[in-house]
């Protein structure tokens, strides 16, 4: 990678991870808001504080981060990454200060939802970055998303480490300033945004706006058109695929996790001495337990560093077509043999467990890369708007598939109609590998 290169995924990486750590660090928050506070105040009246109350305030962040991905992704082709990666670095950093200072649910609702506004417009903009201004595009993407898995899963740790020691909102106020810095650091990189797009990329747009974006709801709308009548609409249905299977996977796996064989609760008590149980704050005799399907379920997200790194090499190696369909066709095999597995031993789970974990996140810059191949260059953002409008926005019901089919039937079922929607995504690769041939 040359130095232009090196740069842009620096900048990219460090947003990406930033990005996915304010994500997975809301729920450590959850549990002590529903403790905190007794009720959310809405001027003339308040709402109690419960779990149905506290999700839907959580549902607010959650939901404008995988919405506003679209509007992020026009605003990319028409501002340029740089200042958006920025914005998004203090808009975050900025919310969680705001969730510190936090009096009570109200000021709670209002930063998640600060949170989700600005990380929204991060994907679409950091790829777009990556796709146009990185000439080793398949490295880049693969430290990049390296970069988001090790925030997925140490990110949430050392909140979890801080939380021993200090209160949930001077937790927040230390994670929110690092951000403040980066989005500093990030207008004043030098780089060059559009260093790999090459100088016939206009010819080879087939007459679509090349360099500028959108500039209103009329070319907007022609714009998508265009994209979706071509080969983009499969690219599309193999990242509603990953979303789908992501979120259908990872929601409820530590509640399916737990009621197995080697999975029981580890008293505290009988791993720490006396000396470490105090430094931490544990009282002999308290009940506390460790959970070890959470640290399965850690384990299995900081394995997909190696497999971010290895989709990202690969995608750089063999046609990412191909690549899609092999990477997807694991996918269901390993769906289809989950619950025998995890009946056969604890051994057994871990190794499936850890090519889950590989194969969720390689996937993920093979179809990053593809988006890149099939839109042009002046519409990338756009395009990774639509992209995790599919990945954030329709995967997001992959959690309601899992809850709705575990509430009428059993994991089974849940890891066969997981196994069908990656099937579709392999046949989806093959179908484009075709049409690229």
């Amino acid at each position: 990678m040359n130095g232009n290169d090196r740069a842009i995924t620096g900048i990219a990486s460090l947003a990406h991870g930033a990005v996915h750590t304010y994500e997975m660090t809301i729920p450590l928050f959850v549990v002590v808001w529903l403790t905190e506070f007794d009720a959310i105040p809405l001027g003339v009246t308040s709402v109690d504080v419960t779990t149905a109350t506290v999700g839907v305030v959580v549902t607010l962040g959650y939901g404008l981060f995988g919405l506003g991905a679209l509007p992020g992704g026009i605003l990319v082709d028409r501002v340029g990454s740089r200042r958006l990666i920025s914005a998004c670095l203090l808009g975050m950093g900025l919310s969680y200060v705001l969730l510190g200072l936090a009096p009570n649910m109200l000021v709670v609702a209002a930063a998640l939802v600060l949170w989700g506004i600005a990380a929204s417009v991060y994907h679409p903009a950091g790829l777009s970055l990556i796709s146009k201004g990185v000439e080793e595009r398949g490295t880049g993407l693969a430290y990049h998303g390296m970069a988001g898995n090790l925030g997925i899963g140490l990110g949430p740790l050392a909140a979890t480490v801080m939380l021993l020691f200090v209160e949930w909102r001077t937790v927040a106020l230390v994670l929110g300033a690092p951000a403040v810095l980066a989005a500093v650091y990030a207008a004043r990189a030098d780089f060059d945004e559009t260093a790999a797009v090459a100088e016939s990329g206009a010819a080879a747009d087939g007459g679509s706006k090349a360099t500028s974006g959108v500039d209103d709801l009329g070319e907007f709308l022609a714009e998508s058109r265009r994209l979706l009548a071509g080969g983009f609409v499969l690219v599309f249905v193999v990242v509603m695929c990953s979303g789908l299977y992501y979120r259908g996977v990872l929601t409820f796996l530590p509640e399916l996790l737990r009621d197995l064989p080697g999975f029981e609760p580890i008293s505290v008590d009988a791993l720490l001495p006396e000396s470490v149980r105090s430094a931490f704050g544990v009282e002999p005799g308290a009940g506390q337990t460790l959970k070890p399907q959470d640290y399965f379920y850690s384990g299995l997200l900081l394995v997909g560093v190696v497999g971010q790194y290895a989709g990202g090499k690969l995608t750089d190696r063999m046609p990412v077509e191909y690549g899609l369909a092999g990477s997807f066709g694991v996918l269901a095999v390993l769906a289809v043999l989950f619950v025998p597995v995890s009946e056969a031993g604890l051994g057994p789970l871990v190794v499936l467990g850890a090519l889950l974990g590989a194969f969720l996140f390689v996937v993920q810059p093979m179809y990053q890369a593809t988006v890149a191949e099939y839109t042009p260059s002046g519409t990338r953002g756009l395009s990774y708007g639509f992209t995790y409008l599919g990945v954030f926005g329709v995967g997001a019901l992959g959690g309601t598939i899992a809850g709705g089919i575990l509430a009428v039937a059993n994991a089974t079922a849940l890891f066969l109609v997981l196994a069908g929607i990656a099937a579709v995504g392999s046949v989806t690769g093959l179908v484009l590998a075709r049409r690229a041939g």
